[in-house]
């Protein structure tokens, strides 16, 4: 499974690898996928986000382009390679973060009957989304589609879903397999317009293709689109938030945790309440599905009307938690905020006192905020929540100068300042994190919660639509919000040398115990030595600690093996401290999750990155996924 575990935690209990030893891991094999923008001109900029999972000596993944692979697990030799042939296009990039797996249970094995036939096609199968919205099922045997499947193999996720513009909707994150049900979100493209298809979770047959259930994100009671006028065939409501990351599952229980993100556009609230219902009901909410019927169990809602960007991006991690003499099933949910928010995973119950607290109220005409946001207790927020002028960063007293001059002009009231109107705002945390979708590992021997951590400040600015010239030059770092009076600028906090205007670290890497509540260690990690930016004129490359994408895993030896920061490295730290203790150059960015698995034919110990680098990041961008082993032992 994706993540290790259907809960997430990311946890390996292989010891082959130690902190003695992990210093001599080599490279074992490199796959070369072919599926770059800079190895194919003309095609969507790509990100290689992937995490494979393992199955029969197997890797199974995908590429930003909408392709799986198939590969040995000991030798990276190629066993197939499907291409769903998804429409390329439209803005953002080309990213796929995994694919699924299921195993048919009733069907045929080779040899299973007396007449000697064949096994059962798609006995195992392969379940990918695509960049045109679509849920391909593959066999994992051959690499053939499974034709039974939907229709030939695939289902169009537009259905249902009313009128969708070509590129507004994908699938980049790998569903999840539960009770023989295929459970997918898909990711909306952000602040486009108010009437943009809608959040729906949908689950369907893992044999037929046929939807066996589905959950549309609006509050209970509210009409239905077709009540309110929507168009034949349009089933789902429109506007509302969306999934795009990786849910997680509790198969003993029957539920199915869903993070969801913010109605779009992001910056922009004013519209949510529509005929009588509130579109962000489920908005930033952890919500637990009935496997069963898609019912809703409970939800948590970790930021009110969110007009930040502070979608829930990380994957809900499910953990056995020691509270007050007893066990309790738990969930951690991490956001980017630098907020844990830990619950029953039972009842959606928070483990410890969440408290809501005044925050600063928008002044915008046709604009609402909540007066209180909900703050965790334990274990404390990770990341600082205000920033002042006096925290202004540069290389050199002029680009300080600017930067303090650009904090003092903006809109600053701490941690959930909103969006003004004609007046740069600090939002800090930024849109980054926080936690990302890289979310976190659960290091269950030292009860430790570890991941990575960006401080980077967002600079938005609200303008009205009408003062906006329709050909400006920087036109990408605008959002259109249709439907809306304001158009939103994006930036961030920069000096005149393109340096973020706060100190280093803006990335590190840190353990939070869950014994004390408190931060264990955090180090910086990343260098500016890849970037492609003013920083790569710096004559040395100290570890400033660099913003992330991408996560961790940890193994029972004690060892953290994460990519994520903005150059090309693997490295491997020590969980009970944080010291680093190997790292290794990869051929492109490795903005991805590892992964570590044995060898069935050699019982080797591997761990494996993608490192094909992330196009919005612009770290170096490739095709390779790499692994690494010990040195083999060989006979004297």
């Amino acid at each position: 499974m994706w993540g290790g575990d259907a809960g997430g935690t990311r946890f390996s209990p292989l010891r082959d690898i130690t902190r003695e030893n992990v210093d001599q891991l080599q490279v074992a094999w490199e796959y070369h996928t072919g599926d770059s923008s800079e190895l194919k001109p003309g095609m969507p900029p790509s990100s290689f986000l992937a995490t494979p999972v393992l199955h029969n000596n197997t890797l199974y993944f995908c590429s930003g382009y909408s392709r799986a692979f198939a590969v040995d697990a000991e030798t990276g030799q190629e066993r197939w390679v499907f291409d769903s042939k998804s429409k390329m296009g439209g803005s953002g990039t080309a990213k796929c973060r995994g694919v699924a797996l299921w195993k048919d249970p009733t069907a045929r094995r080779k040899g299973e009957n007396s007449t000697g036939d064949s096994a059962t096609p798609c006995r195992t199968r392969v379940f990918m989304g695509t960049l045109d919205a679509r849920l391909v099922a593959i066999d994992a045997e051959t690499g053939k589609a499974c034709v039974d499947f939907g229709n030939a193999g695939a289902i169009d996720l537009r259905q249902g879903m009313g009128r969708v513009h070509d590129h507004e909707m994908a699938m980049t994150s790998p569903p999840v397999v539960i009770n023989d049900l295929v459970v997918q979100g898909a990711l909306v493209q952000d602040n486009q317009r108010v009437d943009s298809p809608g959040g729906v979770i949908r689950a369907w047959d893992a044999r037929t293709g046929e939807l066996r259930w589905a959950f549309d994100p609006v509050p209970p009671g509210a009409p239905s689109p077709a009540a309110l006028g929507a168009p034949d065939g349009q089933r789902y409501h429109f506007g509302t938030p969306n999934s795009w990351g990786i849910s997680s599952a509790d198969p003993a229980r029957n539920l199915i945790f869903v993070p969801f993100g913010s109605p779009g556009p992001d910056f922009i609230g004013g519209h949510r309440t529509r005929d009588g219902f509130d579109l962000a009901y489920y908005a930033n909410s952890v919500v637990a599905l009935n496997a069963l019927n898609g019912e809703v169990a409970w939800h948590f809602q970790v930021v009110h009307q969110d007009l930040w960007d502070y979608d829930i991006a990380a994957q809900p991690v499910l953990i056995d938690l020691e509270k007050d003499g007893k066990t309790v099933p738990a969930l951690v949910q991490a956001t980017k905020l630098g907020h844990l928010f830990i619950l029953n995973r039972e009842t959606g119950e928070p483990l410890y006192p969440v408290e809501e607290r005044p925050v600063p109220q928008t002044r915008v005409p046709g604009e609402y905020t909540s007066p209180t946001q909900p703050f965790p207790t334990f274990p404390l927020p990770l990341h600082p929540h205000k920033l002042s002028a006096d925290d202004a960063w540069g290389l050199t007293f002029y680009d300080r100068q600017a930067c303090r001059d650009k904090i003092e002009a903006a809109n600053n009231e701490g941690i959930f300042t909103p969006p003004a109107l004609n007046k740069h705002s600090i939002e800090y945390p930024g849109v980054a994190g926080g936690q990302n979708w890289g979310g976190l590992a659960y290091d269950q021997n030292n009860n430790l919660l570890i991941m990575p951590q960006n401080y980077v400040v967002t600079y938005n600015e609200l303008l009205p639509r009408e003062q906006v010239l329709e050909n400006t030059d920087d036109a990408d770092d605008y959002s259109p919000n249709l439907g809306t009076p304001y158009i939103v600028k994006h930036e961030i906090l920069l000096s005149p040398f393109g340096v973020p205007c706060i100190a280093p670290p803006w990335g590190t890497l840190l353990a939070v115990s869950l014994d004390t509540g408190k931060i264990n260690w955090e180090v910086a990690f990343g260098t500016p030595r890849d970037m492609a930016s003013s920083m790569s004129w710096f004559p040395f490359f100290p570890t400033m600690g660099l913003p992330s994408a991408g996560g961790p895993i940890v193994t029972d030896t004690g060892l953290v093996f994460v990519g994520a920061a903005m150059d090309n490295y693997i490295r491997a730290y020590d969980a009970a401290s944080g010291s680093q203790l190997w790292r290794h150059r990869l051929p492109a960015g490795g903005q991805a999750m590892p992964m570590t698995y044995r060898g069935a034919r050699s019982g080797r110990q591997f761990v494996v990155i993608a490192a094909g680098g992330h196009a919005t990041m612009r770290t170096k961008l490739g095709d390779t996924l790499v692994a690494f082993s010990l040195p083999e032992q060989r006979a004297p």
